[in-house]
């Protein structure tokens, strides 16, 4: 298919970009890496009436670290970002998870903040950034605001971005002292997206488990006591369906083994 037509805005600034939101709302789509929204619009599951190029503004450009914390502008690909020296030693758990993200080809076209924003209940970035407590700054004509993660995914490929904002930048907390990190995905094939993936922090005291892939966003859950049982009880409450990939059981089942796998390689890895 080809997509419906639509107007093209190649934004120069951010003023630029922020004015046609205004002025467009609902009828606009923010465009950067493509790898998601195009499929999207040649499918016409997605029929924008105005489409705003955002990767030629150069405010939206760059990874940089601020108060512990990566902070992650909007026209950063994956491939950038999997790149950078530091992402190892900053952010374990980004290091190990990227490389699960589609392929290199998509990565060397796809942005990070693209990721977040299109919000696939099975993709590894929103899950990262749940399972990591980070933020999303939101921008518009009526200025900034950031919104966490655990409030930016609402449901269905469906966020807290108002029609008339676009993600600016994502952040990611570093790593800290006596935390480790593990990621496990379970997927048909190397590159699709995930039939379940979990994330884990481990602290001395307790670990955060986040899945993904099971319901109609990640979910994140705090154990104190990550016992068979617990983790148990964790998959039960999951709202997971039957779907031409997996049934709900298979994918609780597997919450429950990639989960004790990830919490275990997690606190192994505790440094």
């Amino acid at each position: 298919m080809k997509p419906a037509p639509f107007d093209y805005v190649r934004a120069e600034s951010l003023a630029e970009a922020h004015d046609v939101l205004a002025a467009e709302g609902g009828d606009a789509a923010v465009i950067a890496g493509g790898q998601s929204l195009v499929p999207l619009l040649s499918m016409r599951m997605a029929r924008p009436k105005v489409l705003i190029d955002i990767m030629h503004i150069a405010e939206l450009d760059g990874i940089a670290m601020d108060n512990n914390t990566i902070r992650v502008s909007a026209r950063v690909r994956q491939a950038e970002l999997l790149a950078w020296p530091d992402l190892a030693v900053r952010q374990p758990l980004l290091a190990q998870a990227m490389p699960w993200i589609g392929h290199w080809q998509t990565r060397s076209r796809g942005t990070v903040c693209g990721s977040i924003a299109l919000a696939d209940p099975s993709a590894e970035l929103p899950l990262c950034l749940l399972a990591l407590g980070g933020e999303v700054t939101l921008s518009s004509k009526q200025g900034r605001r950031s919104v966490e993660a655990g409030d930016f995914f609402t449901g269905l490929m469906s966020t807290a971005r108002r029609d008339d904002e676009l993600i600016e930048q994502v952040s990611f907390p570093c790593r800290r002292p006596g935390e480790g990190f593990a990621f496990r995905e379970f997927a048909r094939r190397h590159g699709d997206f995930a039939i379940v993936a979990c994330a884990a922090v481990a602290t001395e005291k307790s670990v955060q488990l986040a899945v993904s892939g099971v319901a109609d966003r990640p979910v994140v859950r705090d154990f104190d006591d990550a016992s068979d049982a617990a983790l148990a009880a964790f998959a039960s409450e999951l709202d997971t369906r039957d779907d031409l990939h997996a049934t709900a059981e298979y994918r609780r089942m597997l919450v429950r083994e990639l989960g004790r796998q990830t919490i275990e390689e997690a606190r192994r890895c505790r440094a």
